[in-house]
């Protein structure tokens, strides 16, 4: 059994929707303290009302210097301290490159790979103080492991993610702070809804488990990288997919 988090004080970026609400969910039922944090106040608003257990919310531009410095201080001073910083925010049009202004490569870029680093920034005043401190970023196999026409911004913003969090895992050591990230196939969550079931249903027969993943499933991978238990585990990655990423082909599906 993990040990629990019960009062630790939480932040989730992206935290209104999909993923980031099934990580503030998850952290929020063993007790936490959870703030999630994101652009849109209406969608921040129901969110933190929905989600049972301690939860309140902080408007954030996750992309902005000073936006990320103020919403990280005044969670410190609202929750007593920060414990777990969880970079979740992330946006991906679908756009190939032919078709692609160069305005939305820098967007994705900002949004997804500028945001951790700034989050990271931000946090490490309040790790120092505390003497510890847990970082857990939401990667993709998209980019680091496969790739998806209409996606080389995101895959490039999720590869390199992973590539800051070696070198982030080596300088945040000396304020006793482990990073990680976890890598989400493909987790059913709002911005899949419209795709359609046959969509879906495509989808989820690529993936040798038969679902898609929920969102809590990466609630739960990033719940033990900020565990106690996973207290010597840093500069890693896990993959959470299903087995999305193993077969070598769709006939290899086939034979199970």
């Amino acid at each position: 059994m993990l040990t629990s988090l019960k009062g630790k004080s939480v932040i989730v970026t992206g935290g209104s929707k999909g993923i980031g609400r099934g990580i503030a969910t998850v952290f929020a039922r063993q007790g936490a303290r959870v703030t999630i944090a994101a652009r849109g106040e209406a969608d921040l608003s129901a969110a933190a009302a929905g989600i049972e257990g301690d939860v309140r919310y902080e408007v954030c531009d996750v992309s902005d210097w000073a936006s990320v410095r103020a919403m990280v201080d005044s969670t410190a001073a609202a929750q007593g301290g920060l414990d777990v910083v969880c970079a979740n925010a992330g946006a991906f049009p679908q756009t190939k490159m032919v078709d692609m202004d160069p305005a939305e490569w820098d967007q994705v870029m900002a949004t997804n790979l500028r945001s951790s680093f700034l989050c990271v920034k931000a946090a490490i005043p309040h790790f120092d103080k505390a003497g510890k401190g847990r970082v857990v970023l939401t990667s993709s196999i998209t980019g680091p492991v496969t790739g998806y026409p209409g996606w080389s911004h995101y895959g490039a913003s999720k590869a390199g993610q992973l590539g800051f969090l070696k070198t982030a895992a080596m300088e945040l050591s000396r304020y006793n702070t482990t990073i990680n990230a976890v890598m989400p196939g493909n987790i059913y969550t709002e911005g899949l809804q419209d795709l359609g079931q046959d969509y879906l249903d495509t989808m989820a027969a690529s993936i040798p488990l038969k679902r898609l993943g929920d969102v809590e499933d990466i609630g739960n991978a990033a719940l033990f990288f900020a565990s106690d238990e996973a207290g010597y585990i840093t500069g890693q990655q896990i993959v959470v997919d299903g087995g999305q990423i193993i077969p070598e082909s769709l006939e290899a599906i086939q034979e199970i």
